[in-house]
């Protein structure tokens, strides 16, 4: 019990360090997984209307995420250098495969009789795809979009080892001074954020969800 008094009492004193971490960690986070969103949808998009290059680009894609994230690090730093762009860059790699094959995968579940009505109706190819196929995957894709994100959150912490920052930089001082205190204060609002963050894309797609008539 005295541990846990002692614990708290030095997360307060270190409160606004940790407020000034998570901070910086929280916006390298939901700035990869927005990076990875915004250019994982479309290859799906490109990849589920090609089914030749289907297999390759998930095959690749999935290539990319069994590299060990350090090692990603390192291969970008000789051309975007330390700070939080190859943590950024390494960060939208990592989302690539969830979202992209979520995506396929969403878009050629579509029931055929549904994508037949709308043709018989006179919906163009774009039409098709904005108001039938996307709403329909939305959940399957959002699926991906919160793993992606909670593995992201994790992830953001090896950034500290470049150099750009977040609760990465509390984790591992804690490591090298085996200090558990430093550790636990780095961990606890990692985690915190990362369920915060499953949640609030939660409610986004249940309000996704009633939108396109989805129950």
């Amino acid at each position: 019990m005295e541990s846990v008094v002692n614990f708290f009492q030095y997360f307060w004193d270190i409160r606004e360090t940790v407020t000034a971490m998570a901070g910086r960690h929280a916006w390298m986070s939901l700035f990869g997984v927005l990076l990875g969103t915004f250019t994982a949808v479309p290859m799906g998009i490109f990849v589920s209307r090609n089914k030749r290059v289907s297999g390759y680009a998930i095959d690749l894609a999935g290539m990319l995420y069994t590299i060990p994230s350090l090692a990603v690090l390192g291969f970008f730093l000789p051309f975007l250098g330390l700070g939080w762009m190859p943590t950024i860059a390494a960060l939208v790699i990592y989302s690539w495969l969830p979202i992209l094959r979520n995506t396929v995968t969403g878009i050629v579940g579509v029931d055929a009789s549904i994508k037949e009505a709308a043709r018989g109706m006179g919906a163009t190819s774009f039409q098709m795809l904005v108001r039938v196929e996307l709403p329909l995957a939305m959940p399957v894709i959002m699926a991906a979009i919160r793993t992606v994100t909670v593995l992201t959150v994790g992830i953001t912490t090896m950034g500290a080892l470049v150099g750009a920052g977040g609760m990465g930089d509390l984790i591992f001082q804690g490591i090298s001074m085996m200090d558990n205190n430093l550790i636990l204060a780095g961990t606890i609002p990692v985690a915190t954020m990362a369920l915060l963050f499953d949640q609030l894309l939660g409610l986004l797609e249940r309000r996704l969800k009633v939108s396109a008539g989805i129950t």
